[in-house]
């Protein structure tokens, strides 16, 4: 039987997978340690009247691009779904050559809460600096793990991010206009001496380009001693929770020197350590409500208003396992990578190695809605057992009316699944549909030996090229997909 194994400070099993985001043409860069690039969501250039050519993005104006994006896509909202949709190539970021450095790899995608801005962490190193532990003399990468919007209260945009020992708050404007005619100081900044100023003058504002301003408003450090694998704002907007390997801590964003240990599972003697936490998210209405997942493929919900250490889960989400498909590589393959609740709160998607499950709040005993990712991957799990894979850790996520889910697979292979028609599609980012216009075909994989001419052996399948990391626009049909070192930007056709 599969055990869980440690390696440098982090619980997680066996491996630790990590990427990272972009650096030119972005809206602006947080420096970090790892790169956040902040973008101006996809589309816009042909409706906007720019001149035809290879899509990019761009320096946009904050303020501007949540009317940018609904022009671009027709002026009006449409419910989001899958559907008969057909998804179209939008904009890429980042090198289209085969010849990708780790540093380059992205590590985390997150739309803001109107969509309006999307964000993404890698491992570059400019918004997380490297940093040692000097009591397990090890040392503390600085790639971006989970990246979390803040809901826009003012002009200026809030966001958290984190590595493995530290999460920060940023604050994120633009200025696009600077006072001139000072009487104490010059052009240049230099104090001019009052007695030498013969007449007062009145300051005026004069426009300039437009910048973009990133600077870290708190560092919360020190409070977890395993690898952070996520971070949760509160419908509170006040609080948010951050998760490692074996607890969750709730902090106040005040508060930078205190937080509250609320959930703990470390065993007494660590060789009885049977799981771990793998992902912890709070409700998105309910602030007294969070769920976080497990290794062993349980979730369990728990309630703050119950006691102050939420040891003791509300309710328990696991599905009795199969015997017909008991196997060695079994509680590997149960474990779950991502849990996200519904933006109406009544449901929660989870993502185990081979599938996505829908879970209802109100029924614990097993998934309304199972859709199998890869499951023609189950008779080579020894394989990739021998390469690691088995240990990515794939995300997922909901579309915004919460009707269909979109999630990654291998050889640049992303799936999505329709809720109400029950459809589902394999879709490819590539560098061979980088172009505008392009729509994307379904894709197709053989496991038999006799193989159709538009499908793909899974013998065949690139296991380095893979997806982990998507966002799904919060109003609009557009989807952010992260393969590798590249950003794409799909969204319906135009």
């Amino acid at each position: 039987m599969p055990r869980v194994r440690l390696q440098k400070g982090s619980m997680t099993n066996k491996k630790y997978s990590v990427q990272k985001p972009l650096r030119s043409n972005t809206v602006g860069t947080i420096k970090h340690g790892s790169v956040i690039g902040l973008w101006a969501s996809p589309v816009i250039a042909r409706k906007l009247g720019a001149k035809t050519g290879p899509p990019v993005m761009r320096h946009t104006s904050l303020g501007k691009l949540g009317g940018l994006i609904n022009t671009a896509v027709g002026g009006t909202k449409r419910s989001p779904g899958n559907g008969d949709i057909q998804w179209c190539f939008s904009q890429v970021k980042g090198t289209l050559d085969d010849d990708v450095t780790e540093a380059d790899i992205i590590s985390c995608v997150e739309f803001n809460h109107d969509g309006e801005l999307l964000a993404t962490g890698d491992k570059s190193g400019r918004s997380h600096e490297p940093e040692f532990d000097y009591l397990k003399s090890l040392e503390i990468e600085e790639k971006i793990n989970k990246i979390r919007w803040l809901r826009r209260k003012n002009p200026a945009h809030f966001l958290l991010s984190t590595n493995d020992k530290t999460i920060k708050l940023w604050k994120v404007s633009e200025k696009d206009k600077k006072i001139e005619g000072y009487n104490t100081r010059s052009e240049n900044g230099v104090l001019i001496d009052p007695a030498t100023v013969s007449a007062l003058r009145v300051p005026c504002i004069k426009p300039m380009e437009l910048m973009v301003e990133a600077s870290p408003r708190r560092i919360f450090a020190n409070a977890h001693t395993y690898h952070i694998n996520s971070i949760s704002v509160n419908s509170d907007q006040e609080t948010y929770l951050s998760a490692d390997d074996l607890r969750i801590n709730l902090w106040n964003l005040e508060i930078t020197d205190q937080s509250f240990n609320i959930v703990d599972i470390k065993p007494t003697n660590m060789e009885e350590l049977t799981e771990v936490i793998t992902a912890a998210e709070f409700h998105p209405v309910e602030c007294n409500l969070f769920v976080y997942s497990s290794s062993k493929g349980t979730i369990r919900l728990c309630d703050m208003r119950a006691a102050a250490l939420c040891d003791r889960h509300a309710k328990l989400f696991e599905e009795p396992e199969d015997p017909a498909n008991r196997s060695f590589f079994s509680e590997i393959i149960s474990s779950i990578s991502d849990v996200k609740f519904s933006n109406s709160g009544r449901y929660m998607i989870s993502r185990d190695y081979l599938s996505v499950k829908v879970w209802d709040l109100h029924m614990e005993t097993k998934p309304i809605e199972t859709y199998p990712v890869h499951e023609y991957f189950r008779s080579k799990l020894c394989s990739l057992y021998e390469n690691d894979c088995i240990f990515d850790k794939f995300e997922c996520c909901w579309n915004g009316n919460d009707t269909a889910i979109i999630t990654g697979s291998y050889n640049n292979f992303f799936r999505m699944f329709d809720r109400t028609t029950k459809r589902e599609v394999t879709l490819e980012a590539s560098k061979d549909i980088a172009k505008p216009k392009t729509i994307l075909k379904p894709r197709k994989v053989c496991t038999g030996s006799k193989r159709k001419k538009d499908e793909i052996s899974v013998d065949c399948l690139d296991f380095n090229k893979k997806i982990l990391h998507t966002a799904w626009h919060p109003t609009e049909n557009i989807i952010a997909v992260a393969a590798t070192n590249n950003l794409f930007l799909f969204q319906d056709k135009f």
